[in-house]
């Protein structure tokens, strides 16, 4: 058998992120060959990463990346995510979920950016494997979503960023227009620092989920009923709820965090007038980390009860 030496341990160990007591076995097991060795972790790392698979990752890190080049402006945001808190502070966590949002800004939703190639060669699912396998927590690219414009913006913001572009809270805003692209940037991230904060349902009222206009009507016009008031004076009170609805919910009705007496929709026509070029805002998207995943509460007296035998 070939002498495992510390040095052939240590490479393996940066070559492939395992502790040092698995890098010496995967040596051992292979006869001091470091690309069987990573082969022999991989195969480890998927068996570690199925016993994972069942547990909730609603921790972990939103990223964000933009690129422009002679096609235009193209952004993109990722949601990486982990079991715990903890794991977002992690160095390798993090470079994971920088590198798949720059991959992200070629592909088109979770299973091409999943499928895509890293700067080793290995694919994106993969790194993610063996990174469950490293950390030792379930992992998963939960979602992604990308917006390109030929002219204009793509503005990324991160929120309360841990390191630049990795947050909780990342949000990407489309803007297309042919003026100074300076100007229609700045606009953008703005209005971007404005979704994080009040989180709109929809960019217009015409994109608003009819159901839920439904919904409110509804609820309005019982209230409005239940006070009495004659069926005319009704559909007056309900159309200015609705009306009221629309602003707090539809980002271009919603009045401009920065200045409240401006809506965004009127900030976009005051740079469109600036720029002396029609200005558009195409579309935006906001993830907040772990929105929608159920996470389980566990009840730890139970647990150390069954662990002791006395449950």
């Amino acid at each position: 058998m070939a002498e495992i030496t510390a040095a052939l341990v240590k490479e393996l160990r940066e070559k492939s992120g395992a502790g040092m007591m698995d890098c010496k076995k995967a040596l051992q097991e292979n006869e001091g060959d470091v690309d069987l060795a990573i082969d022999w972790l991989r195969t480890k790392g998927l068996s570690k990463a199925a016993k994972k698979s069942d547990r909730a990752a609603a921790e972990g890190l939103v990223g964000a990346a933009v690129r422009k080049d002679g096609a235009g402006m193209t952004g993109v945001v990722v949601e990486l995510n982990a079991e715990t808190d903890f794991v977002a502070r992690n160095e390798l966590f993090q470079k994971a979920a920088k590198e798949i949002a720059g991959i992200a800004l070629d592909q088109d939703g979770v299973e091409a950016i999943s499928a895509a190639k890293t700067a080793g060669g290995e694919s994106v699912s993969d790194m993610v494997t063996n990174l469950i396998a490293t950390i030792g927590e379930n992992m998963n690219l939960r979602r992604a979503h990308r917006f390109s414009v030929p002219e204009g913006a793509v503005a990324a913001y991160v929120h309360s960023a841990i390191v630049p572009d990795l947050g909780k809270i990342g949000v990407l805003v489309a803007v297309e227009g042919k003026g100074d692209q300076a100007k229609l940037a700045e606009m953008g991230r703005k209005i971007a620092m404005h979704v994080a904060a009040t989180n709109p349902l929809s960019l217009s009222t015409d994109d608003l989920d009819p159901a839920a206009v439904e919904r409110e009507k509804a609820i309005f016009t019982e209230q409005a009923l239940a006070s009495g008031k004659p069926a005319g004076v009704v559909e007056k009170m309900v159309e200015g709820r609705i009306r009221k609805f629309f602003e707090e919910v539809v980002l271009l009705k919603q009045a401009f965090v920065m200045n409240p007496d401006q809506t965004i929709e009127q900030l976009v026509a005051e740079v469109a007038k600036e720029t002396g070029s029609p200005v558009s805002v195409n579309g935006f998207v906001r993830f907040a980390l772990g929105e929608g995943v159920e996470k389980k509460v566990d009840d730890f007296a139970a647990e150390v009860a069954s662990m002791t035998g006395q449950g």
